[in-house]
């Protein structure tokens, strides 16, 4: 039965969470066993909800309680469900929510890089890709355009950020990740026997369409952090030097731009 809540007092120490927790709060590095992470609209909870997520707290606007968040709501039972008028949600959380809903949701552990590459093909790769709307947007590029799984460095933004959520529209669950081992970086997947892609424009940079590159079984593709790219010894690391051909004296696209072009080229 769901447990629903009327919010009378926009300061109870439930709603803190929701309205008033950092994502550093949320992560809490110095005890990861109960980091959390905050699931916005129905689309994205579910997808969350089948991947395997718990559920913790739901906060959900009154008229949506019986249209779009219904089959949510149904699958949250034993929960507390905090409600109200779409002006005090509004009031409470600073921000209009997405089709009115948002859930609370406990992290898990992290698979190792091994397990998630086993039996993978095409793997993206983000370096020190430190703003979570490219995160978000280069994950639902992946899922869409082929790539079977995401591996991070530790100085990218978090897949479980919200806006990362948001944007990734909740692929960051239905695509395999993990954060790469700081000491191996890119060499751990050439021990898995990946060749690895660095997306660069470099002097000796093959076109994204090279047939040699295309005929690789098992590709990972890295993408460098926003305005300075890739770091010069990971390209130095890496097999091939990929660039994508511009037009109108374009140096360079966007990396979450530059990523889905290169997910379909490489990935098909």
């Amino acid at each position: 039965m769901i447990r629903m809540i009327e919010i009378t007092d926009f300061h109870a120490p439930e709603l803190d969470i929701f309205a008033r927790k950092t994502e550093a709060q949320l992560l809490n590095k110095d005890h990861p066993e109960e980091g959390m992470f905050i699931a916005e609209s129905p689309k994205v909870i579910e997808r969350a909800l089948n991947a395997g997520y718990t559920p913790v707290a739901v906060l959900v606007e009154k008229k949506q309680i019986e249209g779009e968040a219904a089959s949510v709501l149904a699958r949250c039972d034993e929960i507390p469900v905090y409600t109200a008028e779409f002006d005090v949600l509004a009031q409470l959380t600073g921000f209009k929510l997405t089709r009115g809903m948002l859930c609370a949701m406990r992290r898990r552990g992290l698979p190792e890089v091994e397990k998630v590459c086993q039996n993978a093909k095409k793997v993206a790769v983000l370096e020190n890709v430190m703003n979570p709307t490219n995160v978000g947007a280069i994950f639902r590029s992946a899922a869409a355009l082929n790539m079977d799984a995401v591996l991070l460095t530790h100085g990218c933004s978090n897949p479980l950020y919200r806006r990362a959520i948001r944007v990734s529209m909740g692929t960051v669950f239905q695509i395999p990740w993990t954060f790469l081992n700081e000491e191996k970086g890119v060499s751990e997947l050439k021990e898995l026997g990946f060749k690895t892609a660095a997306m660069a424009l470099t002097d000796d940079s093959v076109s994204i369409d090279n047939e040699e590159l295309l005929a690789e079984e098992k590709l990972a593709i890295v993408l460098g952090t926003e305005g300075d790219g890739l770091a010069k010894e990971t390209i130095a690391d890496c097999d091939y030097t990929v660039k994508i051909p511009m037009s109108h004296g374009v140096d360079s696209l966007n990396v979450a731009a530059a990523s889905a072009v290169a997910f379909w080229q490489m990935g098909k």
